[in-house]
């Protein structure tokens, strides 16, 4: 059996931040069902909080799936995942001086936890400051997540130290519906983390069911859990997502539903038992095109075979053959 001390838990974290998502929330009638992007973060960090306190090998990325990108919040990027921050010489003068002359503002508190709280409010106010509302895409660019949570478990993984595991799961915070557009990309992400023994968890904060995160979850033998009280979302999110993939034997988890696997066409995103695909990009349709709107390749229709009537013989001859 590996050294414990040799075993590294990773979590990736990839959170909804859809500003049309977050902004219809605004609306409900119903307010024990709301929940704006600012508590939902709160409870997000309070979770990878939990994670990095659990165990002094555990790491934590924090990526944001937002309308048009992809970005890391946590860590930055280019900067290696390690318990210890790297300072400059220009920072470490900096942080001395400071350290002299007053008390810093963040005395007492765990610092790999104020480093990644801090990290990750800075580089979300970021995002969302830069983002042009008047742009036509809202859909929620989950599958970019996944691959880029998928490159950067194998970057850690190529790092490692000889006797060194990675453990690694991603969580995917989603509240956006899906997007069938992204099926093919998705269902890649997908399996290349079932071929690595990666769980892709699913927490769902909207009120109608993800069947892209079913598939997911159940592919890769991972928890799908769409939270009922969304005033508890912390207090589910502890309880369900916490344990890793060796400990969640040991708990009473959320068991697993019958998924549907239908496929959503990419014409209408309704789902359909028979389509038409695509032999080029794979693109579903429920009703036949000859021209595909995903890839614009042009189809040959090719009719049924001709036959040449056969010619009726004289009864000279059929006489003839017989006898």
């Amino acid at each position: 059996m590996a050294d414990c001390a040799a075993v590294q838990n990773l979590l990736v974290v990839i959170m909804d931040t859809n500003p049309f998502w977050w902004g219809q929330r605004l609306y409900k009638s119903d307010e024990s069902s709301q929940l704006i992007l600012s508590t939902c973060i709160s409870n997000v960090m309070a979770f990878c909080n939990a994670h990095l306190i659990l165990n002094q090998n555990n790491k934590l990325a924090v990526i944001a799936a937002h309308l048009n990108e992809s970005r890391f919040l946590y860590p930055k990027p280019g900067v290696a995942l390690t318990r210890t921050a790297e300072l400059s010489a220009n920072d470490a003068n900096d942080l001395q001086h400071q350290s002299e002359n007053a008390i810093a503002p963040g005395d007492g508190k765990y610092e790999v936890l104020r480093n990644m709280n801090d990290t990750v409010a800075e580089k979300l106010k970021d995002m969302i400051l830069q983002t042009e509302l008047n742009e036509c895409f809202c859909d929620t660019v989950t599958a970019g997540s996944l691959t880029m949570a998928l490159c950067y478990i194998h970057r850690l993984e190529r790092q490692l130290a000889f006797g060194e595991k990675l453990n690694a799961r991603i969580l995917v915070v989603k509240g956006a519906d899906d997007n069938p557009s992204q099926y093919m990309n998705f269902m890649n992400a997908v399996f290349t983390a079932q071929k690595q023994n990666i769980l892709i968890d699913a927490c769902i904060l909207a009120d109608s069911a993800s069947g892209l995160l079913q598939q997911a979850a159940d592919i890769t033998g991972a928890i799908y859990l769409q939270i009922p009280q969304l005033s508890a979302l912390l207090q589910y999110m502890l309880w369900a997502f916490l344990p890793d993939a060796d400990a969640r034997a040991m708990f009473a988890l959320p068991p697993r539903k019958q998924v549907d696997y239908r496929a959503a066409c990419f014409c209408h995103r309704n789902l359909i038992d028979i389509g038409y695909v695509c032999s080029v990009c794979l693109s579903i349709f429920c009703a036949f095109s000859p021209i595909c709107s995903t890839c614009h390749t042009t189809f040959k229709i090719v009719g049924p075979k001709k036959f040449a009537k056969k010619k009726k013989r004289s009864s000279a001859a059929a006489s003839a053959i017989i006898s």
